[in-house]
């Protein structure tokens, strides 16, 4: 991985990024983390945080952060407002929702049955298409073998399975981040990112982001990412010196030319 200086930051219009341990800092939002989102967005930039996190985080997200959009649930959906309302572009229909998430919810209590010292994240509630099981937000750190179990136990019962920095997430489906991403970008934008992604940065910190990371040329993790070096396969083109939020300042900051 390049350092953060290396990469060419004058054709950057677009800036993708993971929430958690990316934008954030231990759970929190700090004033620098943000104010660097609204320094980019007063400079032009397009902005879609791309997340594990649940939809009723993603409807305020996309309602009052200076953001253009958001990908939520590893992919699930995207939320953005557009010609003056939000809109909800989800990749199942409401019906099927519903039917995942009554089997979802019988996953969910043979995994915390299964492995001892996990539990539902607490925004499982909040949730239209995943399961997210916590193993270090709300509960005391798991061992990679009882992470690494969870997502073995998830696949067993037909789901896909990627680990984020908090949790372990599941669902019924072949999608992605980056596959909703894409969508979002041909439906509203009017960008095949495919063939148009010379202009877009992404940045993350962990397994699930490595379909960006692989997809992306202009892929940056913030250095924590470090910690998943081993296990990723596929690892950003470059990293921050700073960590998570501070991070994420930092790519601004080269972003924008040190302002």
């Amino acid at each position: 991985m390049k350092p953060i200086s290396a990469l060419d930051a004058r054709a950057i219009r677009v800036v993708l990024f993971d929430i958690d341990d990316t934008l954030t800092t231990e759970g929190k939002l700090t004033a620098a983390a943000y104010a660097a989102l609204e320094r980019l967005k007063t400079a032009g930039r397009r902005l879609v945080p791309v997340t594990g996190r649940p939809a009723g985080w993603c409807d305020h997200i996309a309602r009052m952060w200076p953001v253009d959009a958001v990908v939520g649930e590893n992919g699930a959906f995207y939320f953005g407002t557009f010609e003056g309302r939000l809109v909800k572009q989800y990749q199942d229909d409401a019906p099927t929702r519903a039917r995942k998430r009554t089997l979802l919810a019988g996953i969910g209590e043979r995994i915390v049955a299964a492995v001892p010292g996990c539990a539902l994240a607490s925004d499982q509630a909040y949730r239209e298409s995943d399961l997210a099981i916590d193993y270090c937000e709300d509960v005391a750190p798991l061992a990679v073998e009882k992470v690494e179990r969870i997502a073995s136990l998830m696949r067993e019962a037909g789901l896909t399975a990627k680990v984020s920095s908090i949790h372990v997430n599941g669902w019924f489906g072949e999608y992605d981040k980056l596959a909703m991403t894409r969508r979002l970008f041909a439906e509203r934008f009017g960008i095949d990112l495919a063939s148009d992604a010379s202009g877009v940065v992404f940045a993350g910190d962990s397994p699930n982001d490595a379909p960006m990371f692989g997809f992306f040329e202009n892929s940056v993790g913030v250095a924590n990412v470090r910690r998943f070096e081993s296990v990723l396969p596929h690892l950003p083109k470059y990293v921050t010196q700073a960590a998570a939020g501070a991070g994420f300042a930092e790519l601004a900051a080269h972003l924008l030319g040190g302002a």
